[in-house]
């Protein structure tokens, strides 16, 4: 962890040597330097509340977990997330791996980290259509053409019929392969996934929060160096800017910066405000559920040390783990423990 921190660090003083170095990238600099405080404040508290909805839906997936213990892991889930290459593929280990360690048999921490993953990327899925139809349709500023509103729409429902059609797919080939049997479990998220979105619970507003509160930390970065921009825009060229994070890359330094600005300036989006709007969007979204995650590692790793295996529920007889008409009592019970 220390050496990932390092290397951040590093990358993010080559950035800035960068932004000040070429004459055409200074003024970037100096509109990050001239950002509105209250505003960044503001940006800094939604990256908090975005960091705290994950924290819901985890509990959602993962009830069985003693709640102290589970919202260590939420957010040392994030912070792993937001420093390992590859985003949320590298969340997704250091989740099973604390999650092993406090005694969750691997077929459960596969199906319900699985039903968490597509339930959150439904979420970004239906939220990425909603945005291009409104463009599609000529609602509000930003482009209409079919190119940069109908593509959109159009990878949204393709995606949804192929994630549709997982399930099937890899329980075939786990039957016909059994070294393949852990597909079969992936797959189980999926249905668990839409069952959840089916159960209306408190806690899917945290799948919404995770998403848009993030958005709003970018809008409100926007804010700080410039005149707003418009909504359903910047909703696409974030999800669409956001695919560039699958690129391994220490903290998405570099990476994630290029496709979220590449996909804004493609959106019709100032490059110069998106630059800078988006160097300090990425700064809070990487250090808050960093520094977050890293102090709930610390707190966690001792406890899961000694931890006792019985503290871990077993899995509900439901074929997918998924919480049951009865949750809410059990939630209640919870909550006011």
């Amino acid at each position: 962890m220390a050496r990932r921190l390092l290397t951040v660090l590093v990358l993010a003083v080559c950035v800035v040597t960068v932004l000040l170095a070429v004459p055409d990238l200074r003024p970037v600099a100096g509109e990050i330097a001239d950002m509105n405080p209250a505003l960044v404040a503001a940006a800094l508290g939604l990256e908090l509340a975005s960091c705290l909805s994950f924290v819901v839906i985890f509990r959602l997936f993962f009830r069985p977990v003693p709640t102290t213990i589970a919202r260590g892991m939420a957010w040392s889930q994030m912070g792993s997330g937001a420093l390992l290459p590859g985003g949320g593929v590298g969340s997704l280990a250091v989740g099973g791996w604390l999650l092993h360690l406090a005694g969750m048999p691997a077929q459960q921490i596969v199906r319900r980290s699985s039903g968490l993953f597509f339930l959150t990327s439904a979420i970004n899925v239906f939220t990425l259509a909603a945005a291009g139809l409104l463009l599609l349709l000529g609602i509000g500023d930003g482009p209409h053409d079919i190119l940069r509103a109908g593509l959109p729409v159009i990878a949204a429902l393709a995606a949804i019929i192929l994630v549709l059609g997982l399930p099937n797919l890899m329980r075939r080939v786990s039957g016909k392969h059994p070294k393949a049997a852990w597909l079969e479990d992936i797959g189980i998220g999926i249905p668990a996934a839409r069952d959840a979105l089916a159960r209306p619970n408190w806690r899917l507003l945290g799948a919404l929060g995770y998403l848009l509160f993030d958005i709003a930390v970018l809008w409100t970065t926007f804010a700080a160096v410039g005149p707003l921009p418009p909504l359903a825009p910047l909703i696409v060229a974030y999800l669409a800017g956001y695919l560039a994070n699958a690129i391994p890359s220490p903290g998405g330094i570099g990476v994630l910066d290029s496709g979220l600005v590449g996909a804004l300036a493609l959106y019709g989006l100032p490059v110069t405000h998106a630059a800078a709007a988006v160097l300090a969007y990425h700064a809070i979204a990487f250090w808050i559920p960093t520094l977050g995650g890293t102090l709930a590692y610390a707190r966690l790793r001792p406890r899961l040390a000694v931890i006792d295996e019985r503290e871990i529920a077993p899995l509900p007889p439901d074929p997918v783990g998924m919480p049951t008409p009865s949750d809410g009592d059990v939630q209640s019970q919870s909550i006011a423990a």
